[in-house]
């Protein structure tokens, strides 16, 4: 519990909230009541200021995210809610199968949906911590909907930075997208499974969604290839990419060849390869990691009786930590290879950086971040 003085500043931020909020149309009387009783949560400002470093290995969120529990739920679902999911997709033009994915990995259809109070979750990180910004936008736009009656304070329950109901939506993202399907006056994402799908459709149908296209797929890349291609920049048609002899796994073929696509490599050269689309990239809205978009559209595949992937995953190649990344970049650029900066973050110019120096060593260069190259770089600085 926090002390009365540290309850004291909280009460004054709170009171200095209020114009902002009466502001965008809060009354006084919704935000006395969401307010009542908060107190900042230290368990919240743990979890935001100490996640952890560890970079789980592809293949192992993947088995998690994607595993045959959640694929034998989901097909269920499917044929559970096939009315339902008929009239979204005639509405929103979505793929039923990714709906129900991103339900599956948002809240494991609606078994874990998040049980904190949004208003003390965001209002703390609000108050104190390093996502003050994002909190306090967050925090605004959940008295928002509280003003609005769609829900009550109660029952507005979620995660730890605010995500809430069976597809996790944040605040501001409820506020612009969610629908109230069923027509009963409120947008319940909460407790109202076709408010919760149908929101969802509307939201990837406002980011791009494109109907009849799928997510991507798993490709074979030819011998020799230049894997400088690679990269989400870097769009062709599928036809180009047949054309350059990147093919489907199983011989199946591409059935819309004028489809634009990029090319993904999650672990390098050595594993999987992916001719991802435009609407990997509106799953990348939802949630911005690729594994997480990846996931997604493997999960959608299986949900639909597809199988797994063809070419297995390379085991032992451990992901780099942050500071093994900042290492990997301090290496590159004192030989020449310039990154632009340390600081962790690989992208595209740390991505042609590592190309550059494998080709110059002679090695494939697929723009990999691997525990061997970062071996390698520390022998040859001695």
């Amino acid at each position: 519990m926090p002390s009365a003085v540290a309850q004291s500043g909280f009460n004054e931020f709170v009171e200095r909230l209020w114009p902002e909020a009466r502001a965008k149309g809060v009354s006084r009387g919704v935000f006395d009541r969401a307010f009542r009783g908060v107190r900042p949560d230290p368990d919240i400002l743990e979890k935001d200021a100490h996640q952890p470093e560890f970079v789980k290995p592809i293949w192992v969120y993947l088995a998690s995210a994607v595993s045959a529990r959640r694929i034998e739920t989901g097909a269920r679902k499917l044929r559970a809610y096939r009315s339902l999911l008929d009239k979204i997709e005639a509405r929103y033009g979505v793929d039923r199968h990714v709906l129900i994915a991103i339900w599956g990995m948002e809240s494991s259809y609606g078994s874990f949906r998040g049980k904190r109070y949004v208003v003390r979750s965001l209002a703390t990180l609000a108050y104190q911590g390093r996502r003050q910004r994002f909190g306090r936008t967050q925090l605004l736009a959940a008295l928002r909907i509280l003003q609005r009656g769609d829900i009550s304070p109660a029952k507005m329950t979620g995660s730890w930075a605010g995500a809430m109901g069976h597809t996790q939506f944040i605040p501001t993202t409820y506020n612009t997208h969610a629908v109230d399907f069923d027509g009963d006056g409120k947008r319940d994402i909460w407790g109202n499974i076709p408010d919760a799908l149908a929101s969802t459709a509307n939201y990837l149908r406002a980011s791009k969604w494109r109907k009849g296209e799928t997510w991507g797929y798993e490709v074979v890349l030819p011998r020799g290839f230049d894997y400088g291609l690679a990269g989400r920049k870097r769009v062709k048609t599928l036809r180009e990419w047949r054309g350059l002899g990147v093919k489907r796994v199983r011989g199946r073929i591409f059935p819309r060849p004028d489809d634009r696509a990029s090319l993904i490599l999650p672990t390098g050269a050595r594993g999987p390869a992916f001719l991802i689309l435009n609407n990997f990239r509106s799953i990348l809205r939802y949630n911005n990691a690729t594994a997480y978009a990846l996931a997604v559209g493997h999960l959608s595949d299986r949900i639909r009786g597809f199988s797994g992937f063809a070419r297995p995953w390379p085991k032992d190649a451990k992901p780099l930590a942050r500071a093994e990344r900042e290492e990997l970049q301090r290496l590159l650029t004192s030989k020449g290879f310039s990154t632009g900066g340390a600081d962790g973050i690989l992208g595209s110019r740390s991505r042609e950086a590592i190309r550059a120096y494998q080709r110059a060593r002679g090695l494939v260069a697929d723009g990999f971040p691997s525990q061997t190259l970062l071996k390698r770089l520390r022998r040859e600085a001695g």
